[in-house]
């Protein structure tokens, strides 16, 4: 929880009111903070004012009124509109405004975002996070913070208002090349997740016992923990991370490897099944359906029985 102090000297201006933009701001709400939100979407926006939020016509505005602008946007295209449009941020920024990319794209793109923002006098910072919507919904994120360590610093009651940690990780950029890394592992974790879990339907065990089990042992994950219990109810929508939006992250990470020449074996296993998702249809169910994906997988071909 914010210091109240702090929370009450500070407006929070937030571009992009999704699933995870929208949990920042209610948390933050929650916290004392004023906050002032915009998005294209207004079903989002109605439901950000219902919970106490200030609405704005645009990102232009969003800026103008506030001390720290987060940026939770889902594509590059959304961030170029936000700092170089017409209704973008740039003319309107308060004089030494600190504006925050919590996004997951491309570094070459925020380091353009950088550029452009600082010039008018903005602190930035490359802070992108690590968990789940249902996660963000509750608090129980990490933000991997990187840019001026002053500034970072200076944001952190802003931060402990959505999140329950603030890693300091090294000069901007150095927060995203984390979540890449990070991401690789939920990627390969989910598969697995997924995979043990139908190894023990086949073997015929009650999966609530497993995943009660596996939990309390060596072999679990957070993803695991997270995305199992999806997994076992049938229960991938609303999505806590859309595959469709998931499969950009996993574009970036592969392009990311293959820039430092880094090989990324399970990786590249892994990628089949998200894009065997897309095919079915799943590109707006959470990335927990890759159970139902292997399920799928594991029928027999004309109703007979599996061969041994």
């Amino acid at each position: 929880m914010a210091d109240s102090k702090a929370a009450a000297g500070t407006t929070v201006g937030i571009i992009g009111l999704g699933i995870m933009g929208g949990a920042y701001a209610r948390n933050l709400l929650r916290a004392g903070f004023p906050v002032v939100g915009f998005d294209v979407d207004a079903d989002r926006v109605a439901e950000f004012t219902a919970a106490g939020g200030l609405a704005a016509a645009s990102p232009h505005e969003v800026a103008g009124r506030s001390d720290v602008v987060l940026l939770a946007l889902a594509s590059v295209g959304a961030l170029e509109a936000i700092y170089a449009g017409p209704e973008g941020i740039a003319g309107t920024l308060r004089p030494g405004a600190v504006v925050v990319d919590m996004g997951t794209l491309p570094l070459e793109a925020k380091e353009r975002c950088r550029a452009a923002l600082e010039a008018r006098g903005a602190h930035v910072l490359d802070c992108p996070v690590s968990g789940t919507g249902a996660q963000a919904a509750t608090g129980d994120l990490v933000i991997y913070a990187s840019g001026d360590a002053a500034v970072v610093e200076r944001v952190r009651p802003v931060f402990d208002g959505f999140a329950r940690e603030t890693r300091y990780v090294g000069p901007f950029g150095a927060g995203m090349k984390l979540k890449y890394i990070a991401n690789l592992l939920v990627t390969i974790h989910n598969l697995a997740a997924a995979e043990a879990l139908l190894l023990a339907e086949k073997a015929g065990l009650d999966l609530p016992m497993v995943y009660d089990a596996i939990r309390s042992g060596a072999g679990t994950s957070r993803m695991f923990e997270v995305r199992g219990p999806l997994m076992i109810e049938d229960r991938y929508e609303p999505a806590t991370m859309k595959m469709e939006v998931f499969m950009k992250d996993l574009t970036l990470i592969l392009d990311f490897a293959r820039d430092v020449r880094c090989p990324t074996p399970l990786m590249a296993a892994s990628l089949p099944y998200y894009v065997a998702a897309l095919a079915e249809g799943r590109g707006r169910q959470d990335t927990a359906a890759l159970f139902a994906v292997l399920q799928g997988l594991a029928k027999p071909a004309s109703g007979g029985e599996v061969p041994r």
